[in-house]
């Protein structure tokens, strides 16, 4: 009964239900407490199925390095890891308070532009070719 009545009033006050953006702004808090804790150097942090199978590095490989390096404050050793994700970690907490925020006004959310999804994939995809280039050996993830 207080659950119900603690949600009409969040549901009322708000404008939009915030439990998404809460939840998944816990589990990534979450997340990052644990890769604080856990030394991903020295391969307490699985490694990218495709990576064990192929020795390919994908878009992600050394991501989770990356968390466990910036919880140290070492960027360097982040970039190291993986470029692309450690230089995306201020544009993906700018999108989670962007849909946080959106989700407290009870103003119609922003759409992102129809490009952006293409847009995003074309890096990614660009950003796995390059990493697996022998000319750009500093892109690959040394795990």
């Amino acid at each position: 009964m207080v659950r119900q009545m603690v949600h009409q009033i969040v549901r009322r006050e708000v404008g939009r239900d915030v439990r998404q953006p809460v939840v998944v702004g816990a589990v990534a808090a979450a997340g990052v407490a644990v890769l604080a804790l856990v030394d991903a150097d020295r391969n307490e942090v699985p490694l990218c199925p495709l990576k064990a199978i192929t020795g390919l590095d994908c878009p992600l490989c050394g991501g989770l390095r990356a968390v466990s390096a910036l919880t140290r404050m070492n960027v360097a050793e982040a970039m190291d890891h993986n470029a692309l994700f450690t230089l995306s970690v201020p544009l993906l907490v700018a999108a989670w308070l962007a849909w946080l925020w959106a989700s407290i006004r009870p103003e119609p959310r922003w759409q992102p532009p129809t490009w952006a999804v293409p847009a995003l994939l074309t890096v990614l995809v660009a950003f796995a070719v390059a990493r697996n280039l022998p000319y750009y050996p500093w892109l690959a993830s040394e795990a």
